[in-house]
Formats: C-alpha cells, structure tokens, sequence
C-alpha cells in the first residue's frame, strides 16, 4: 500500500453518514492511523447543517484535509463554505451538493415518527435499504453494522440530522469555488447518490478527481475498503501549497 509523502501530513478530519459513527470508516483509520492524524467528528450540533458544522468546526485543528460520508459531505461542503482558509484538500463521497425537494423532504416525515415512536430500527432499515449497497455476501453483515451504530445512536439524533438534511442548502456555487485539491468518490451501485450525481459534482469543481468504486454502493469505505484507502492515499499525496485558498 503507497504511504504519504513530504505533502500528506496534515490531520485528517473524516465525517461519517447518517447515524453511523466511527465503526463506518474503520478500515480507513486503521490504514491513515499510523501515518497522519486521524479524528471521526459526529455529526452533533443541533437540527441544521449549519448548526453541525459550526459545532463540528469548533473542535478541529487549524488547517485539515477533509473527508464527508454521505451526510457527511453534505456537512462537509457546509464547513468548506465557513471556513474555506482552513481545508487543505476536500474528498467527497457518496453524497449531493444538492438541497430536498419538497417531495424527498415529506418522505422523511412518516421515518421521523417511526423513530419517535419506538421504531428506531424500522426508521434505520428504511433509511438505508439493501438494494443502496452492491449486490454479494458482505450485503446483510454491513446493514447489521448500520443498524447496530444507528440504535447506538438513538432516535433523538435520528430526528435532528433528518431535519438537518431536510433543510440543508443547495451548495453547488460553493463547489464552484473550491480551490483544493478535491476528490469524488463514489460505488458503481449506489442508488441513493448515483454516480451521474457526483460526475455532475467533479464537473463543478476545478480539476476535481473522480473515483467510482466497483463492487460498491452507498457505503464504499466498508464495502470495498481496499479500494477506497488507495484512493484516499493518492488523494493525500498529492501537493498542495501551505497558501492554498478556497
């Protein structure tokens, strides 16, 4: 596996989806642990993107490379446009620039409910259905690591990132104005965030790098861990300039 060079030093801060917590990127820290500085923010704060990137924003280091799971590169984009000076490269995966629709937001009311209620598990296994991961034997065993983080998590967070995600911003002028080095990332069968969506978010940013992951959907850094860490490597290598703005 390549290892980081003179340029990939800096902390990497690694924001994970929906109610999923750090057991989502463990292949990932094992790999980057023993060469950089490695921090899994969850996504806490309040019931707005802008709330949980502000509180997000206040426990990171000064300068960082950044990486968003699903939420959290919706998060992400939202902390690229607080606090641009501060992001060394951005990497993107498995996520939307784009806001809700009316319709995609009042989907999310009858799952908000469920949770309330004592359905936490039926809300998690609506949220996050089987046919979003690629298709093989891994399928059942990393759905069960998303319930299992997702009850850990509870119906209280479950409430206030689906009202996040229902009222977050459209970010695509955002990304038209990064200037880092940036990776998309993306599984070949994901269907909640296809790949045209994020070679439509490659298009946006300049010089942006695009990497689709075979055998993988919505989850890549769990359904193909190897893949993902040699393109998170080569994403950390490449240089960057201590003056590098957004």
């Amino acid at each position: 596996m390549e290892q980081l060079g003179h340029w990939g030093k800096e902390p990497v801060v690694l924001l994970p989806g929906m109610m999923c917590d750090a057991r989502v990127f463990a292949p990932q820290v094992q790999l980057l642990s023993g060469q950089v500085p490695v921090m899994v923010a969850p996504l806490l704060g309040g019931d707005r993107v802008e709330q949980i990137a502000s509180h997000i924003l206040s426990m990171l280091p000064e300068r960082f490379a950044l990486a968003g799971l699903s939420m959290g590169g919706i998060v992400a984009l939202e902390i690229l446009r607080r606090a641009p000076s501060r992001i060394t490269r951005l990497c993107l995966m498995a996520t939307t620039p784009l806001s809700e629709t009316p319709d995609q937001a009042s989907m999310r009311e009858p799952l908000i409910i469920s949770a309330r209620t004592g359905g936490l598990e039926k809300a998690l296994q609506q949220s996050l259905p089987p046919e979003v991961l690629a298709p093989g034997p891994r399928r059942l065993e990393i759905l069960n690591l998303a319930r299992d983080m997702g009850l850990h998590l509870g119906p209280e967070l479950f409430v206030d990132q689906s009202r996040a995600l229902q009222r977050r911003p459209d970010q695509q002028a955002n990304l038209r104005r990064c200037r880092v080095p940036t990776m998309i990332l993306c599984g070949e069968y994901d269907r909640l965030t296809p790949v045209k969506r994020h070679e439509f978010m490659a298009q946006l940013i300049p010089h942006a790098g695009l990497e689709v992951i075979a055998g993988a959907g919505h989850l890549p850094v769990l359904e193909q861990p190897e893949a993902v860490n040699r393109a998170l490597l080569h994403w950390l290598a490449a240089p960057v300039a201590e003056t590098s703005r957004v």
